[in-house]
């Protein structure tokens, strides 16, 4: 089985100033200095921010991503970001379909696809990101949620997609110091990497990479990554403090 490689991305959503950032990588940098040569370290902080972020990062192996992208390489799009645009800047990684860009902004699977086809056309990382609402789980709905979100996939060759990256994160754990258990991500891990593997292929599903987010933690990073299916986490609110998120590195290198 091909060895995946253990990643770990910060999602800062809308947080942190420009003197925020500095102070954070002037910490982070030499607390992973050492773990940097194992696992990938990914920082996404808001758009306004990625070239310099880009610019403080450039003598480490920090990775840079931008928390979302537009649909189109340039046009009348006002406020909007393009992955032509992310390239230009030498950021390599995006974040797509954030529970939060679904829900609040409304992104659809249809805009959430378009998006994806952009960056991929521009040779950018994409973190596709899968969950369900508390709602949807309550109804045993989970596994039909995730395959819908999926569903899109199908429309790209494998080669165009070989540098995907899934992110598993249930609605109802974002923000709400309730995670899924390592079980119940485990569950969905299996079968998000069984459907890569019915609907692309098995090599491709082996080599896919899959982040748990939600309410991840220090204290519970080592559980989620033991995990067979488990190869990395996407960490909201405990990555926007350098200790707290080098600690959920180290921990989750330890599984």
């Amino acid at each position: 089985m091909e060895k995946r490689i253990p990643l770990f991305i910060a999602n800062w959503k809308m947080n942190k100033t420009s003197k925020d950032i500095l102070s954070f990588v002037g910490v982070f940098k030499e607390l992973v200095k050492g773990m940097t040569h194992s696992c990938e370290i990914v920082l996404a902080p808001a758009a306004v921010y990625l070239a310099e972020l880009i610019s403080v990062t450039q003598n480490t192996l920090i990775k840079v991503a931008a928390q979302n992208c537009g649909g189109s390489k340039s046009g009348a799009f006002t406020g909007e970001v393009s992955p032509l645009m992310l390239r230009d800047l030498q950021v390599a990684w995006v974040i797509l379909g954030h529970s939060e860009r679904r829900h609040i902004f409304k992104e659809d699977d249809s805009l959430v696809n378009l998006k994806l086809k952009a960056a991929l056309e521009e040779d950018l990382t994409p973190v596709f990101c899968v969950g369900e609402k508390l709602e949807e789980r309550k109804a045993k709905n989970t596994f039909a949620v995730i395959e819908r979100q999926l569903e899109g996939l199908k429309s790209f060759s494998e080669s165009q997609l070989r540098s995907l990256v899934i992110a598993y994160e249930p609605v109802w754990a974002i923000g709400t110091g309730e995670n899924a258990s390592p079980e119940q991500a485990q569950e969905v891990h299996s079968f998000i990497r069984k459907w890569l593997s019915n609907n692309i292929s098995p090599t491709f599903a082996n080599r896919t990479r899959i982040l748990y987010g939600g309410s991840v933690k220090a204290d519970n990073s080592t559980a989620l990554m033991v995990m067979v299916d488990v190869d990395g986490l996407l960490v909201g609110g405990a990555s926007l403090d350098p200790l707290s998120f080098s600690e959920i590195v180290r921990q989750g290198l330890n599984s």
